[in-house]
């Protein structure tokens, strides 16, 4: 199966990650409130003046939020991905320990991540962008759909060559199989470009129409020896149902 697939193709350019957690004294939807009225107009701005003057700046922003886990927590509350021409240096201090806006004084200070990511299937017509009608068109969200987000943790004894070739043409493949004959719409493979200095050494999203698809899935998939590079109890296993748009 492997031989038979195409080589991936990777995006150029970085994909950055923040992963986001509120503070302990902040309730879960004062912070997207916060998060969409506050900071995801004030990121959009910012990235369409670097635009304007030339500068690095992302041309696309999306924010993923995700659902409160089977015990009712939330090890993160969502993740804001940016995508940029190279990847953005890491700041010396994390982002918002000296908050900027309302949604920085309530989430935990974060950093960016940098990914490189694989569009394995792309689905895209099944996430069109919903601009809104009534107000500036973006920030604006969707949803109607099912998604799964893996934050993959490696062992330490990790060798990330090996891991990552094997992620790619070994995983990829078999998770693509299974997402096809499951109506999984949409499949994207993001890899740290620095792993041995990441919390995750990258993150997986997989589409569905709906949970049922995600129960197929799961009940279909083989394994193919994955396990071995990977952290079982620092792996999260995230579900969503709503993302949020800041540039499409």
């Amino acid at each position: 199966m492997t031989q038979s697939q195409p080589a991936l193709s990777a995006v150029p350019g970085a994909k950055m990650m923040y992963l986001i957690k509120r503070k302990a004294t902040t309730a879960r939807e004062e912070l997207v409130a916060h998060w969409f009225a506050n900071h995801m107009p004030q990121v959009i701005k910012s990235q369409q003046d670097q635009a304007a003057a030339g500068k690095l700046h992302a041309s696309r922003y999306i924010a993923t939020l995700f659902d409160a886990n089977t015990e009712g927590e939330h090890p993160w509350d969502g993740v804001a991905q940016l995508w940029f021409d190279k990847p953005l240096r890491m700041p010396d201090v994390a982002i918002g320990t000296t908050p900027t806006d309302t949604f920085q004084q309530k989430a935990e200070p974060y950093v960016p991540w940098a990914t490189t990511e694989y569009v394995v299937i792309d689905g895209a017509e099944h996430l069109p962008p919903q601009p809104l009608t009534l107000n500036a068109p973006y920030p604006s969200t969707r949803s109607n759909f099912f998604k799964i987000t893996f934050l993959v943790k490696a062992r330490k004894s990790a060798e990330f060559g090996a891991f990552f070739e094997h992620w790619l043409q070994v995983h990829v493949p078999n998770v693509r199989a299974t997402m096809n004959a499951v109506d999984g719409f949409r499949y994207v493979v993001s890899l740290s470009i620095d792993p041995a200095s990441e919390p995750y050494a990258g993150m997986a999203e997989l589409y569905f129409h709906n949970a049922s698809g995600w129960a197929r899935y799961r009940a279909c998939i083989e394994a193919d020896g994955m396990e071995q590079w990977v952290e079982p109890h620092g792996t999260l296993v995230l579900r969503a149902h709503t993302e949020m748009i800041g540039l499409p």
